[in-house]
């Protein structure tokens, strides 16, 4: 199939609005993995067993499911028990929990490679563990746990192209209209590939920007 520069350009205000949503649900879903990954990397080195182990097994699940399967269960096995909910609430949900279980280990990883000399220290002093961590261990595990995150970022908004699959109007969906009504799959995935590229390309080279700034040595 040859490109076709009329369709390609006929195309991008239709993509747009795609990555308009293929963004929105990006951002939404990063912050919420960030939240649940820093609460379950904080559960993960708490030291408390029954805590340390529901992380565990939430994080070991939702790492061993692929995404694609988490999000049609939510889609179509929700509502059989009683839970109806909007697709884009379900794509949410689906992508903060992946993503929150990926950045737990993150969390853990930053949070250990800190010299535990630091945090015996913090406590001889007389703070509370939860005064230590969040003033003396976490500032300088975040700094390291930062670029990796940055990755998974990264990774989240590629894998955001799966939405499709539960009719949410993102990107990806918006090329395979167009190609489904004009007969051309080159001008309109050209287009797709395009704005992937111009949503990922800044995350790269912030993440690159950090790891060269904050490289630990």
């Amino acid at each position: 199939m040859d490109f076709e520069w009329s369709l390609f350009v006929e195309s991008l205000p239709a993509l747009a609005r795609g990555a308009a949503t293929t963004a929105e649900l990006a951002f939404v879903s990063i912050c919420g993995g960030l939240v649940l990954g820093l609460m379950g990397g904080l559960a993960r080195v708490s030291g408390i067993v029954a805590l340390n182990a529901f992380a565990l097994a939430c994080v070991t699940l939702l790492r061993g499911v692929p995404l694609l399967v988490t999000m049609l269960f939510f889609y179509y096995g929700l509502p059989s028990l009683g839970l109806l909910l909007e697709a884009k609430t379900v794509a949410i949900l689906a992508l903060s929990l992946t993503n929150g279980a990926y950045v737990t280990e993150i969390v853990r990883a930053g949070i250990q490679s800190i010299d535990r000399g630091q945090m015996r220290a913090a406590r001889s002093l007389g703070m509370g563990w939860a005064l230590a961590m969040r003033r003396i261990v976490l500032p300088q595990a975040l700094r390291r746990v930062l670029p990796p995150i940055g990755n998974e970022a990264i990774t989240l908004l590629k894998n955001t192209a799966l939405v499709s699959v539960i009719a949410i109007p993102d990107l990806l969906r918006a090329g395979t209209d167009i190609m489904t009504w004009q007969a051309n799959t080159f001008s309109p995935f050209a287009g797709v590939a395009l704005m992937y590229l111009m949503m990922t390309l800044p995350l790269v080279w912030l993440v690159a920007r950090l790891e060269s700034r904050w490289r630990v040595a």
